[in-house]
């Protein structure tokens, strides 16, 4: 059986895949707050599922490339992957001597 066009709204044509439109508009914004309001450069340890752990540095200021390129050279210096979401950094593993000291080297305090 198939529906008629007044049924589904009216439109006559049927949606398959959208990249916007009003799904997109009535995603609810998070808003972040400013790295200066909080306090400061912050390392915590996260156990993710399965064991694995993860090191987050988190309440850093700057731009997605500044943050992409502080990302990169952590990984580096700390010998493991990572990546870069909503402003907080993730390391995997338990980094967090190694990013204090790779932060404090760019004149960045932090607190474990």
């Amino acid at each position: 059986m198939r529906k008629r066009a007044e049924d589904s709204g009216g439109s006559g044509t049927r949606l398959v895949y959208s990249t916007g439109g009003e799904a997109e508009r009535r995603r609810a914004v998070v808003p972040v707050a400013p790295a200066s309001r909080g306090k400061g450069i912050r390392l915590r340890l996260e156990a993710r599922p399965g064991g694995r752990v993860v090191t987050l540095v988190l309440g850093l200021a700057g731009s997605d490339d500044e943050l992409a390129a502080l990302a990169k050279a952590l990984k580096s210096e700390c010998g493991t992957g990572g990546t870069v979401k909503d402003g907080i950094v993730e390391l995997q593993g338990d980094h967090r001597a190694a990013a204090q000291a790779v932060l404090a080297a760019r004149g960045l305090k932090s607190r474990i």
